[in-house]
C-alpha cells in the first residue's frame, strides 16, 4: 500500500483540541444491524464554560447514536445519550427527539431529512452531524455482507446480472474510468461510437 501523509506543518504548532469519531457496525441475531457512533471532543487545556470549568481532557462532548437497520438500510431504531456536554441538565435532554430518525432510509433523501427533523435548536449539532456520516459508514459494514460487491473476475460473477453496488458511486469506481476496465472489466462503460457526419 502507498501512503500519503499530509505534508509537513510550515510552523511550529500545538495541539489544542481533538475530535474522535468512532463507528462500529454490529450484526444482530434477529436479522437486524446496529450502527454506534461515538463523538468526543476533548481540550488540552481548562475551559471555561458559563457552567463551570472543564479540566483539560475531560471530554466537553461525549455523544453516542445508535441506529437499528434493516438489510434494506431502513432505521427501525434509534437512540442518542450524551455521558459529557457543555450544559448538563439542558443539552442532555435532547436524545429522545432522534427517535424522529425511525422510519428514514439511509440511502434515500436521509441527509436531508436528518436537517428538516433534526438541524438548527431542534435537535444537537453534533449529534446531528454524527447522524450525517451513518449512511457511508453502514455500506461499508454491509459490503460483502449484504450487498453484493464481487468484481466481473470472480468466482460465480458470470451468473451476476446487476451492476456491483460500488459502481458509479465515487471518481475512482466510475464505470467509463480505468479502475473499473481493471478491476470489474465485465462492467466497464464502452463510449458511444462517434456518429459519422457529411
Amino acid at each position: 500500500m502507498v501512503r500519503m501523509p499530509l505534508s509537513p506543518p510550515s510552523s511550529r504548532r500545538a495541539l489544542k483540541h481533538t475530535r474522535a469519531i468512532q463507528i462500529e457496525a454490529y450484526a444482530r441475531d434477529d436479522g437486524l444491524w446496529d450502527i454506534e457512533a461515538h463523538l468526543t471532543d476533548v481540550k488540552t487545556r481548562d475551559a471555561k464554560l458559563a457552567s463551570g470549568v472543564r479540566p483539560a481532557g475531560q471530554p466537553m462532548h461525549d455523544l453516542r447514536l445508535r441506529l437499528t437497520i434493516d438489510r434494506k438500510l431502513t432505521i427501525v431504531g434509534a437512540e442518542a445519550v450524551s455521558d459529557a456536554v457543555p450544559y448538563p441538565g439542558y443539552c442532555d435532554t435532547i436524545g429522545p427527539d432522534y427517535r424522529k430518525l425511525v422510519g428514514l432510509n439511509l440511502l434515500k433523501g436521509f441527509r436531508n431529512e436528518v436537517k428538516m427533523r433534526l438541524s438548527g435548536t431542534q435537535g444537537c449539532t453534533h449529534l446531528t452531524e454524527l447522524a450525517q456520516v451513518l449512511p457511508t459508514a453502514a455500506i461499508q459494514a454491509f459490503a460483502g455482507e449484504v450487498i453484493d460487491t464481487r468484481d466481473g473476475a470472480a468466482a460465480g460473477a458470470q451468473e451476476q446480472t446487476e451492476k456491483p453496488f460500488q459502481l458509479d458511486r465515487c471518481h475512482a469506481l466510475r464505470t467509463d474510468g480505468a479502475a473499473v476496465a481493471k478491476y470489474y472489466p465485465r462492467w466497464v462503460a464502452t463510449p458511444a461510437p462517434a456518429k459519422k457526419t457529411g
